[in-house]
This record gives C-alpha cells, sequence and structure tokens, in this order.
C-alpha cells in the first residue's frame, strides 16, 4: 500500500480516481490544480501522483519538472487529453512513470498503472538502503585496528578513495587487502556504481581474457553466446584486480591498453569498446622483485602503482590483536547465537604471543571455533587450538612490535609475566624486580585484571 496524491481539477474525475484507489487500500490525498498539488507533494511522504496536464495556476508537466528536482523518487503518471501524445512522450522524458488517456474508460487501468509504480518505487527504496548498508558495512572502522600502521592506513585511504588514482594494495594473505579496497570503493564518488571483483590466481589465460573482456559468439569452443566481460559490468564503478602478480604477458598488455586508452575489445571481436572504470589492484608478492625479473611489465607497474598501500601481516601490528578478537566475538556470537562476550586474560595473552602466519583472516578463524566451543561466557584457553596452547605453555620471551610505546611495552611484559606466574603477583612482582605494592598499582594503571 502506498500514499498516492490525485491532482485533479475536475472534482468528478478526481473523486472516481481517489474511490478506485482508496479501495485498494491506498492513503490518497488530493488537490485541484498543479501549485496546490506541488505542494502537497513536496511536504507530504507521497510515493505515487496520478496528475492531469492541463490545470489552471500550473499545468502538468511544469508541476512534474519542479517536482522532479526537489523529490526525483517520487513517481508520476500523468492523464493526458486524447490526441497529446508528443506531450505524454515529453512528460515520460522529463520523468514520468507512464500515462493514461483521457477519458478514462476502465478506472481499473489507474490501479494498475499505480501498483507497477509503487512496485517500482519499493525497488527504489531497497537499492538505496542496500547501498547505504554497503557503504555502512565498508566503512573505514570495517578495517579493525587502531595501531599506528592501520591508522596511516585510514589516512591514506581517505586521501585517495574521492580521487580517480588507481590503487595497488600489497601485503601477506589474510592481511585484509580486499576490505581496503571495499573502503576506497564505497567512500569514492563511485559508490553507487558497480565494485567488481577479479581473482586472478583462479583462472587459465583464456579464461581469464574472456573474465575481463568479455567475448563474442563462436570465439573459442564453449563460446555459445556473447558475453560481457568485467571491465564492461564495472563501467562507472571500480574492478578490483587480486593477486594482479599472476598475469601472464598477454593478459598485461591488454590491461594495459584499457589503462592508457580506456578501451578495449571482446574476445573474438575487433571493435573497441570504451569504459569508465577505475582500477583497484592487489598481491601477495613483490610487484617490483617480479618486475625485475622480466615477468611483469615495467611500464604496467608504473601504471598500477600509483597509489600504493602496504597492509602490514598481523605480527608487526600485535596491538590490534585485542580489538580485532572483540569484533570477531561479537560477530560469531551473533551469527551462532551463543552467549560468548569475552575471554580470559590467559587467552588474550596466548593469542599476544602467537605469530599468525595466516594474519587476520587465521585469527578470525580461530575465534570463530572458540565462539562455537565456549562453555560460558568467557573464552578459555581450552578453546584454541592445541598447538597454540602448547606454544604458549612455557613463553620464554614476549613479541613486541617495532614502534609500540615505553607504555605498552612494559604493559605486555607484566601481562605475560602474570600469566607465566599464574597470577601469582609476589611470584610476578620478584621475576619483574618490583614491590607487589608497585605491581598493584601498575596493573590498576593499565587495567589489568587477574
Amino acid at each position: 500500500m502506498g500514499r498516492i496524491l490525485i491532482v485533479e481539477d475536475n472534482e468528478g474525475t478526481r473523486k472516481a480516481m481517489v474511490s478506485v484507489l482508496s479501495v485498494e487500500g491506498h492513503q490518497i490525498l488530493e488537490a485541484a490544480d498543479g501549485r496546490e498539488g506541488l505542494r502537497k507533494a513536496i511536504e507530504g511522504e507521497v510515493d505515487v501522483v496520478v496528475s492531469d496536464m492541463k490545470m489552471p495556476e500550473m499545468d502538468g508537466l511544469e508541476m512534474l519538472e519542479k517536482l522532479k528536482r526537489e523529490k526525483p523518487d517520487i513517481e508520476v503518471i500523468m492523464v493526458t487529453a486524447f490526441g497529446t501524445i508528443e506531450t505524454a512522450v515529453t512528460a515520460m522524458k522529463n520523468g514520468a512513470y507512464n500515462f493514461i488517456e483521457k477519458p478514462i474508460r476502465d478506472l481499473g487501468e489507474i490501479r494498475e498503472l499505480v501498483r507497477k509504480a509503487l512496485e517500482k518505487r519499493n525497488l527504489v527504496k531497497e537499492n538505496i538502503a542496500l547501498r547505504r548498508q554497503l557503504r555502512d558495512k565498508y566503512r573505514f572502522d570495517s578495517i579493525i585496528g587502531n595501531s599506528p600502521k592501520i591508522a596511516e592506513i585510514f589516512q591514506v585511504v581517505a586521501q585517495v578513495a574521492p580521487t580517480q588514482a588507481t590503487v595497488l594494495i600489497t601485503g601477506e594473505s589474510g592481511t585484509g587487502k580486499e576490505l581496503i579496497a571495499n573502503a576506497i570503493h564505497y567512500n569514492s564518488p563511485r559508490a553507487n556504481k558497480p565494485f567488481v571483483k577479479v581473482n586472478c590466481s583462479s583462472l587459465s589465460e583464456s579464461l581469464l581474457e574472456s573474465e575481463l573482456f568479455g567475448h563474442e559468439k563462436g570465439s573459442f569452443t564453449g563460446a555459445v553466446a556473447r558475453r560481457k566481460g568485467r571491465f564492461e559490468i564495472a563501467d562507472g564503478g571500480t574492478l578490483f584486480l587480486d593477486e594482479i602478480g599472476t598475469l601472464t604477458p598477454a593478459v598485461q598488455v591488454k590491461l594495459l591498453r584499457v589503462l592508457q586508452e580506456h578501451t578495449f575489445e571482446r574476445v573474438g571481436a575487433n571493435k573497441p569498446i570504451k569504459v569508465d572504470v577505475r582500477l583497484v589492484v592487489a598481491t601477495n608478492r613483490n610487484l617490483k622483485d617480479i618486475m625485475e625479473a622480466g615477468e611483469f611489465r615495467e611500464d604496467l607497474y608504473y601504471r598500477v602503482n600509483v597509489v600504493n598501500i602496504e597492509v602490514p601481516p598481523l605480527r608487526e601490528r600485535k596491538e590490534d590483536i585485542a580489538i580485532l578478537v572483540g569484533h570477531f566475538i561479537g560477530k560469531y556470537a551473533r551469527k551462532n547465537d551463543r552467549n560468548v562476550t569475552a575471554l580470559t586474560d590467559e587467552t588474550l595473552a596466548i593469542l599476544r604471543a602467537y605469530d599468525y602466519p595466516g594474519n587476520v583472516r587465521e585469527l578470525e578463524n580461530i575465534i570463530e571455533n572458540a565462539v562455537v566451543l565456549a562453555q560460558t561466557e568467557e573464552i578459555t584457553p581450552a578453546q584454541l587450538p592445541q598447538g597454540l596452547r602448547e606454544g604458549a605453555a612455557s613463553p620464554e620471551a614476549i613479541s613486541i612490535p617495532l614502534g609500540a610505546s615505553l607504555r605498552e611495552m612494559e604493559k605486555e611484559l607484566i601481562r605475560a609475566t602474570l600469566v607465566r606466574a599464574d597470577n601469582n603477583k609476589t611470584k610476578a612482582a620478584a621475576v619483574l624486580g618490583i614491590g607487589v605494592r608497585t605491581l598493584h598499582r601498575k596493573m590498576e594503571q593499565y587495567g589489568l585484571r587477574e
């Protein structure tokens, strides 16, 4: 059901339409001329306007033009006199949803047109809501962390997102390179356009060419129909090429041409297609080393490496582990309907001591597994993988990332010592070479629990 505004100077016709649409359950507003109709449409929460074309004060075309300027998402159905099809076509070009001719012999036509206009209006609303959800999901805070290195990435993303610059994102597997690409797109002027992703390492050369550039029917065995490539699909938006370091020389040449000329041909065609696509690429390999080895074109390297964002491995930003763990606990507790809200200090100390060859992706997997296995509201070491527990059973050293402050270093040292001393403060204080009262004061200062 919708909120429908009827704008018609003929009272009999207006009341007939009101009667038909009211039976459907719509909420109906009325206006006797274009000026009144425009005011009610702008001031009220109107979904669909049904308006006569010829009216005093302001005609339907003028009202349509002004309404679309103020409320472009309102659907407008024009009612036009017989023989004025040209005027109706003009109305359609100016944004009208559809038109119907007078005299209206079957008021059911109005009912059906309003129903279809409401369907379109609701679809637009859903699309707007979906885009808003996507933007919320991929805002900067989807890149979890508060370490200096992550803060630096926030700053670079904020600067580069509004531009058209090609971005190269580097880092080990599992560090969150795709999240960076998402953040760039959804905080850019292209946010409402397509964001298309391709993993270059998962396809052979011939399949990747077809995937990127499309193909014509019959261009190769199995090409039973013409197919658009990802560049065409991403037109106006962003194309994210993951693992670009695996591209073959032939595909590198074609990609270079797109970057230089913004045109390409489908496989099996010779007609150039022009596109407007922003390119964001990523790799877990050292692209410069590959270039110097002759496996990656130098001109393409400099084309894609306009802005470089290097995502650090998790072992180099261990101060982010606590906030990442909190995020993942909340995420997987909701997903699995589990009443898990935190983890013990001992568990966190074990997680901090590990180096994560799989980076953030590995940590996420560990926490998801722990949330599912947890017997209480807190995750204990028992829910961690056995290898992780055994590796932390007798720690002889702690790992502190380069760039950590003295305060962070002292806090981590005290935490790890307390874990090793089984929370025996006398023993921990002796190991640290400080008094028990000093240890208590520092625990309070750093917010360390027993």
